[in-house]
């Protein structure tokens, strides 16, 4: 059985980690005080103030043209580049690395102490700043921490027609593509999780950052009259890397969401609130428009799962919503595992594997 890994030195975000990121606010402070006076910089603080000011896809380009010819070789991947995985660009898993996460991980010696605090930036950046601790920790829980397990890609090349940067490790799959993917929110499919005490949680998954957001959909359900719990609560759930679009006819297991009332239309909006809100605002809002283009939630379905449900205590640990190109599987047994697909498009082909 797999369990967590600790290190004491990681219990909270590192000493390191936590004087970059008061530097950075520092610097930016003085960036400010000194544009105002006329001041010029120390190039090093003017780079790290601008650093704090830049998105993530300034310094995915920034990234790339910092990277030598050797490590191009080992991240830096076509467009198109397929292995034994497919396409990989748009694959997806819940355990996985593109590159070697021993030697490529993202805190190691291959980067330098500059790319390694661009990785970072643009990772946190892809994220609500309001859950930056929360991603931290489940980190720390899953992998011993931010840079000690994840790995990073580049297709394509940044600055000259299409890219993506992905990100990946243990319960993460994390992408940022300047929009070069058509169609699609995040970039493709996504995937985040989290086992904060352990492989098996207790029925209330303490610890776990992203269990309220199915305390928020079990709460819709108590919202629900018997006649649409019947049609929303389902026997068996679908094994949970299924997340192929199904189009307008899919047929989605569960109540459709049009035929909740206007109060439960309201919480269901809630709950979607919900699953967005650990992601910056440029993915969200990219995520809603995606799903307007089909319809909005009214052309989805909800459904709870019986299966495997933690502690017999009838809060459902899988549930799913899926409408024509959007669907969102949260599987909360034996731990949160939650795989991400949203395009605008049913016929946008995913890559995921278990």
């Amino acid at each position: 059985m797999s369990t967590s890994r600790h290190c004491p030195d990681c219990d909270l975000p590192s000493a390191q980690s936590l004087n970059r990121r008061q530097f950075v606010q520092a610097t930016a402070v003085a960036a400010a005080a000194a544009s105002s006076s006329g001041l010029l910089l120390p190039p090093h603080v003017a780079r790290a103030a601008e650093d704090a000011n830049a998105q993530p896809e300034q310094l995915v380009q920034r990234l790339y043209e910092s990277l030598s010819d050797a490590q191009r070789s080992r991240i830096c991947f076509a467009w198109d580049h397929q292995d034994e995985r497919g396409l990989l660009r748009t694959h997806v898993s819940n355990n996985w690395s593109i590159t070697d996460p021993k030697s490529l991980n993202v805190g190691g010696d291959f980067y330098t102490a500059d790319q390694r605090d661009m990785i970072e930036a643009i990772f946190l950046g892809m994220y609500n700043p309001d859950f930056h601790e929360k991603i931290r920790k489940q980190l720390q829980d899953d992998a011993g921490g931010y840079g000690r397990a994840q790995t990073i890609a580049i297709f394509g090349e940044p600055g000259n027609g299409k890219w993506e940067f992905v990100m990946t490790g243990r319960h993460l799959t994390i992408r940022c593509d300047a929009d070069s993917t058509e169609h699609v929110a995040f970039g493709g499919p996504i995937f985040y999780g989290h086992a904060a005490q352990g492989f098996d949680e207790a029925a209330d998954h303490p610890g776990n950052v992203y269990w309220h957001q199915a305390l928020k959909a079990n709460k819709l359900f108590e919202m629900l009259d018997g006649k649409q719990r019947d049609l929303a609560l389902i026997s068996t759930a679908p094994y949970e890397s299924e997340v192929a679009f199904r189009g307008a006819a899919g047929g989605f297991a569960g109540i459709p969401i049009a035929e909740l009332s206007a109060d439960q239309k309201e919480h269901a909006q809630a709950v979607l609130t919900t699953l967005l809100e650990p992601y910056r605002v440029s993915d969200r809002d990219q995520a809603l428009q995606c799903l307007t283009a089909q319809g909005g939630l009214d052309k989805c379905s909800l459904a709870f799962f019986r299966e495997d449900d933690i502690g017999n205590d009838s809060v459902w640990d899988i549930w799913r919503i899926e409408g024509p190109s959007f669907v969102w599987h949260y599987r909360g047994a034996p731990h949160v595992h939650v795989w991400v697909n949203i395009a605008d498009d049913p016929s946008v082909a995913t890559n995921a594997a278990g």
